[in-house]
């Protein structure tokens, strides 16, 4: 009987393997030609001189790669995309946290906050982005208009050095601040509401809970928060090039938009490619080194 079970249950695992390669399949095959090929793809037309229409192509190995070590315009890109990581983490994620603890406690009086602060999230980014674009125009714009009523000047947000990044990472904070008051709400359906009933038992005030329990209990999902903030940060594409368009000057130029520039505008297909490459290595490595400092060597193991 012994053996006649074992046989069964190895039978059971054979035809479970069978039927689990047989749904990988396409999964494999969208991952394959969606993902891995175009990755390795672009590492090979790096080591072209290429214009992207030709048929003709020239092998120039490294020499791309070298270029871009040596330019100074890719590397303010990548500062500027750092600016915007660090700030996008500094500025989305509290503000999420702030705006799901008010959710939590409010409970059901926060149904007209829930749907008002999500909006955002039901909009493209490219429409935002033009949105914003003539809010904050220098003639008419809002902030110029309101500067106006208290006998100002025309202040022009975007058409600044100095205040255009920031400008552009203040309109991304308020597209994607709804989606981690969404991911901390989701967080605080896994803490149970027994901690929160004892806490009361025991005189704990709300501040003292939050600070003391929820927020460690958080803590997980807060790291997963920043990771994808990092990610997300670090291609950023669209509602910047809508709004300056990586300008003025290169004050908010992103690796993403100078390698649109460069594949795109200026036909350099196999440069536009390194810098992809390079924005594919750089947000990998940043990306594993976050993961190691947030998640720290215990929990790796």
């Amino acid at each position: 009987m012994k053996k006649k079970s074992e046989a069964l249950a190895l039978q059971r695992n054979k035809e479970t393997n069978r039927v689990a390669f047989l749904f990988l399949i396409p999964v494999a095959v969208l991952l394959i030609l969606y993902i891995f090929y175009p990755i390795i793809d672009a590492f090979r037309i790096s080591t072209l001189k290429w214009n992207g229409i030709s048929p003709n192509t020239t092998f120039i190995g490294l020499d791309n790669w070298i270029k871009l070590i040596h330019d100074p315009h890719f590397w303010s890109a990548f500062k500027n995309n750092i600016i915007v990581m660090i700030l996008s983490i500094c500025v989305q994620i509290p503000l999420g946290l702030a705006m799901a603890t008010f959710v939590e406690y409010a409970g059901k009086k926060s149904k007209l906050f829930k749907i008002v602060w999500f909006i955002p999230m039901l909009m493209s980014s490219v429409a935002i982005g033009f949105l914003f674009q003539y809010a904050l125009a220098t003639n008419g714009g809002i902030i110029s208009s309101v500067s106006s009523l208290f006998g100002g000047g025309n202040i022009d947000l975007l058409g600044n050095p100095d205040t255009a990044l920031f400008t552009v990472i203040g309109v991304i904070a308020w597209q994607f601040t709804p989606f981690y008051m969404v991911y901390c709400v989701a967080a605080y359906t896994n803490i149970s509401t027994d901690l929160y009933e004892a806490a009361q038992l025991d005189g704990v005030n709300k501040r003292t809970y939050f600070a003391h329990i929820a927020l460690p209990l958080l803590a997980p999902s807060l790291k997963s928060a920043a990771i994808l903030s990092m990610v997300g940060s670090l291609k950023y594409f669209d509602l910047i090039y809508v709004m300056t368009g990586g300008g003025p000057g290169t004050s908010t130029e992103l690796m993403s938009t100078y390698m649109y520039k460069m594949s795109f505008a200026k036909f350099n297909m196999g440069y536009g490619s390194t810098i992809a490459s390079g924005m594919f290595l750089v947000i990998t490595i940043i990306s594993l080194l976050t993961m190691r400092l947030l998640n720290g060597k215990g929990e790796e193991k």
